[in-house]
């Protein structure tokens, strides 16, 4: 690599040796050249963070939550800090009352909710861990979960009550008390106490430590606050391990590296919780807002009312994984299109206007401010006004919706890439930066990053275009498995993780990931299959939603299964004489024809290799879900599952080419 920007290399590479792979450059970011930044003088554990806020901003806006007025959505209504903090420490005293001292587990089940931070806070105070009970995986994993972390105590909302006595009677062997965001109704409570567990209301609970007084613990950076299980795409769920230390040393490299961008957090920032608190995405980005003294205000819980949310808190920074961009950006080019004909020449001149100007290194904000005042404003208002900094994760975001909202959004649309196991930030593209379209950027000042050859993939870290596993050290990562050393070993190795996932540098120093090393299957003739790679590149024609490619090492070629989009078939079927509804077009041995022409097309112009080429498709009118369990909360496939899902589906596609 030339020119590597945002990089700087800290150590060389290393050739393969002992059948070892071959380890590319060790490289952190530049706004790290003169060390990691470490967290201020006193900062040890996720306890301080919020009580040094309380101690410097006792008065600032914490945490808020629409009032109803007769029913109707209303304003904010905030607490502050110093009044969070007085409902933590009563929280924490009802807490030690049932008995449960430090390193005791407590759950937290719900959508995010003023109730879910002071439960979280309350653990932080107390030392305990802190375990989030998956709202999007079901009642199976909920159990799982509370029986392997051993949970003793769990917050819960009020709806998800009928969920969690699905868990009765496994759980009831640790689960001794319940409480409830809201209330318990009184035959909820009979049927809870029969299994000898207490159950409580919101504001019962607090009686239980009003005139208590107990002592907060000493805490050691390396003390575990939190085990975030992740909803692994094979097997049951990981729990993940998660320090004081990590998410301390995050925030101070999230910090150093906002600031030397000038995009600093203040405490006039304002954010809007709505991705799970139960991930560790959110989870970390609160903690930051928190650190700085900042707002977060709650959505109401529906994703069809998020804008109107939106509109009433006016946040400044707004996260998202690409689901909810894709959907804004749907709704843009609907308005767009119905936006009849000199409404569209108009935008798409201040569109290729703005693109052309940002390309040569124009500041978003002086790129074209007039056309932001003329025809980009209305979409700035969609997002309630204030947003300055777009923040996307958890999943890969197509480069033309990246590109689309960096144009018409006002505001810097960064990318970013992290794991559970590192603490979620890891990687995050740069405001200004065109060149990092369709990257995640350079790494977050915390960390040192090498890629290590994968030569079953004919991945090589040491060729002139660097490619290979994504490996990361430094006191982000996590501390290992719950009770499971095994796994822990397969991915720590001498104080690096190794990611799984497949990445190339380029020569700026941004990371482009590319593919998924487990992704990988060998076909009969003995060639590899690069899964995630080719459902990518499928996933570029324009009339597929989602992918699933299928192959292995009994059959000599692949397979798919589509969900195919809906206004692009009908379209489609209209214009070419085929009736029929939706699910019997999907059915039609016609739109089969088409529909493996286009996947054809495709493979010729991405120059795939024959083997590569998809020989039979299956069209599922009804997309991928969590409900069925073929993806998981962060919208990822879940390969397993979804094959035994189609297997019927798969055995007939090669019945069908035989």
């Amino acid at each position: 690599m030339e020119d590597k920007k945002y990089i700087i290399e800290v150590e060389p590479a290393k050739q393969a040796t002992d059948g070892k792979p071959s380890i590319g450059p060790v490289y952190r970011s530049l706004f790290a050249k003169d060390g990691f930044p470490k967290p201020i003088e006193g900062l040890d554990s996720c306890w301080d963070i919020f009580r040094m806020s309380v101690e410097k901003y006792p008065n600032n806006k914490m945490l808020g939550r629409r009032e109803f007025v007769n029913g109707k959505p209303g304003k904010y209504v905030w607490q502050t800090y110093k009044e969070v903090y007085d409902i933590v420490l009563n929280v924490g005293n009802s807490i030690r009352s049932c008995g449960i001292e430090q390193g005791g587990r407590c759950g937290i089940y719900g959508a995010n909710c003023p109730e879910w931070v002071i439960s979280m806070e309350a653990c932080n105070a107390h030392g305990l861990y802190c375990v989030p009970l998956y709202d999007t995986l079901g009642a199976g994993a909920v159990e799982f979960i509370i029986s392997h972390a051993e949970v003793t105590i769990a917050f819960i909302e009020e709806k998800k009550i009928p969920e969690l006595l699905k868990t009765f009677p496994n759980a009831t062997k640790f689960l001794k008390t319940i409480v409830s965001f809201g209330k318990v109704s009184t035959q909820q409570k009979e049927e809870i106490e029969k299994f000898g567990v207490a159950a409580y209301a919101w504001d019962e609970f607090l009686s239980l430590g009003k005139d208590k007084h107990f002592d907060l613990p000493v805490k050691q950076k390396s003390d575990i606050c939190t085990i975030m299980y992740t909803s692994g795409t094979t097997g049951d769920p990981k729990g993940v391990l998660i320090s004081n230390n990590s998410i301390v040393t995050l925030i101070a490299g999230v910090k150093r590296l906002l600031e030397s961008v000038n995009e600093a957090v203040t405490v006039d920032d304002v954010y809007l919780s709505y991705l799970p608190l139960a991930h560790i995405f959110d989870r970390v980005i609160e903690e930051c807002f928190i650190n700085h003294g900042a707002s977060i205000g709650f959505w109401r819980g529906d994703v069809k009312l998020l804008v109107e949310d939106l509109g009433e808190l006016k946040p400044t920074i707004f996260c998202a994984v690409p689901r909810v961009l894709d959907r804004i950006y749907s709704g843009l080019q609907q308005k767009i299109s119905a936006g009849g004909f000199i409404k569209q020449t108009l935008f798409n001149f201040a569109y290729s206007l703005k693109l052309r100007n940002l390309k040569k290194g124009i500041k978003h904000n002086e790129a074209t401010p007039v056309m932001d005042k003329i025809v980009f404003s209305k979409v700035k208002q969609g997002l309630g006004g204030h947003v300055r900094l777009i923040l996307s994760g958890a999943a890969p975001l197509a480069s033309h919706v990246e590109e689309f909202l960096r144009v018409v959004s006002c505001a810097h649309v960064l990318q970013g890439y992290g794991l559970t196991e590192t603490c979620a930030g890891t990687f995050v593209s740069l405001p200004h930066e065109m060149s990092m379209l369709g990257t995640v950027g350079p790494p977050v000042p915390n960390v040192d990053v090498c890629l290590e050859s994968v030569p079953e993939m004919n991945y090589d870290a040491l060729s002139s275009q660097p490619r290979g596993e994504v490996c990361v050290r430094g006191d982000t990562l996590f501390s290992g498995y719950f009770k499971r050393d095994d796994l822990t070993k397969e991915v720590l190795v001498d104080g690096w993780f190794h990611t799984g996932d497949i990445g190339e540098w380029l020569p700026n120093g941004s990371l482009k990931i590319i593919d998924r090393k487990k992704n990988i299957f060998k076909l009969s003739q003995g060639e590899y299959v690069a899964v995630e790679n080719l459902e990518n590149v499928y996933g570029l024609v324009p009339v597929i939603d989602m992918i699933w490619v299928y192959g292995n090492s009994f059959e000599s070629y692949l397979v798919a299964v589509v969900n195919p989009n809906k206004q692009a078939i009908e379209k489609w079927a209209e214009e070419n004489g085929v009736s029929g509804d939706f699910n019997s077009l999907c059915e039609n041995p016609k739109v089969k024809e088409y529909m493996l022409g286009e996947l054809a097309k495709i493979s010729k112009e991405k120059k795939l290799k024959g083997f590569e080429y998809i020989k039979a498709v299956h069209l599922d009118p009804v997309p991928f879900d969590m409900e069925r369990d073929l993806l998981t909360p962060t919208f990822k496939k879940k390969r397993p599952q979804l094959q035994k899902y189609y297997q019927s589906v798969i055995d007939n596609m090669y019945k069908s080419i035989k």
